[in-house]
């Protein structure tokens, strides 16, 4: 069984789950991944089916299963345990993949519009069907694509982690959220959007739900932030109205991504509060998308400063007129 065990200093969780270095990865030099898992056929290869979108034609359009090589598993108890100086718990949770599509070589930017609604709403569905378990805290949705951002199968999936505590980082962000609504009265996210929409530079995407900016203090080269323009702290509470401009809005700015920045490899992480917190005035959900030109270096490791060599200003410019990245 995974565990989870607390660093002492910087109270962060940390998860020891051996069994994930067993999982395939035809990225890496020399590996052999004969038949893909996530492909129609070769669904005897995944665990059973947790949910599953029919096509139409006896097969399938979107499924989600476990994860064969999880970080968390159901089994365990969410109570921390002492030895000595340090605390540790049962790697408890939940290690979801969503299989996007049956289409092995798709991206996200080229599926049909309703198909990335479908990854939409399935999201939030599951992360509704999970928050019923008290003991599950957080749920971190995130999707890993390409090699140079630690994508281990090539077709096309997002995952989904359910853990027992909120991690360090979401807890710094959730209360330095706070922070500025105690100062200001109004939530930093919000007004965001609205300095992002008059300024207009930063701009990548925009609808009547949704805006699409590279941040103004961009960690990565192109970093894109997707927000909901109507406040809402979760996630999984985000209207069934809302689906089609988020996926809309999340089309435009991967295929901006995508046409600027060949071979494109990115991380991308929904951001959002505790699923057993109430609704907060203060905070408000977005999406993430971190693309890897550059690896995080000695410096950034040890400072926690970042240091970004095109301004999101020039990076906007670039992905508006479709001119392409040259390192």
């Amino acid at each position: 069984m995974p565990e989870i065990r607390k660093d002492p200093v910087f109270g962060r969780w940390v998860i020891i789950a051996s069994e994930r270095g067993l999982r395939p990865n035809e990225f890496r030099s020399g590996a052999e991944v004969p038949s893909c898992p996530f492909c129609p056929g070769h669904e005897e290869l995944t665990p059973p089916a947790i949910y599953t979108l029919p096509d139409g034609n006896g097969g399938w359009r979107l499924r989600v299963v476990r994860n064969k090589y999880p970080a968390l598993v159901s089994e365990g108890d969410s109570a921390a345990r002492h030895e000595g100086i340090y605390d540790r718990m049962d790697g408890m949770g939940f290690h979801e993949v969503v299989i996007e599509t049956p289409q092995h070589g798709s991206r996200l930017d080229e599926m049909p519009d309703a198909a990335v609604a479908d990854v939409m709403r399935t999201l939030v569905l599951r992360v509704k069907d999970i928050k019923k378990d008290p003991r599950i805290k957080y749920v971190m949705i995130f999707k890993n694509h390409g090699r140079n951002a630690g994508a281990s199968l090539l077709h096309p999936h997002s995952q989904i982690i359910a853990m027992p505590m909120a991690p360090l980082r979401v807890m710094q962000e959730i209360e330095g959220a706070a922070e500025y609504h105690m100062e200001r009265g109004t939530c930093v996210f919000c007004d965001i959007v609205k300095e992002e929409t008059a300024f207009r530079r930063r701009v990548v995407a925009e609808n009547d739900g949704f805006l699409a900016v590279t941040p103004y203090a961009s960690r990565f080269s192109f970093e894109t932030w997707l927000l909901p323009k109507r406040h809402t702290s979760h996630f999984e509470d985000m209207p069934e109205s809302d689906v089609a401009a988020l996926s809309s809005a999340l089309k435009t700015a991967l295929a901006k991504l995508n046409a600027t920045l060949p071979d494109l490899s990115y991380n991308l992480i929904v951001h959002t509060m505790p699923v057993q917190e109430p609704e907060a005035e203060h905070y408000h959900w977005h999406i993430e998308i971190m693309p890897k030109i550059t690896h995080v270096a000695g410096f950034e490791w040890g400072t926690g400063f970042y240091i970004n060599t095109v301004s999101p200003e020039d990076a906007a410019d670039m992905l508006n007129s479709g001119k392409k990245y040259k390192a």
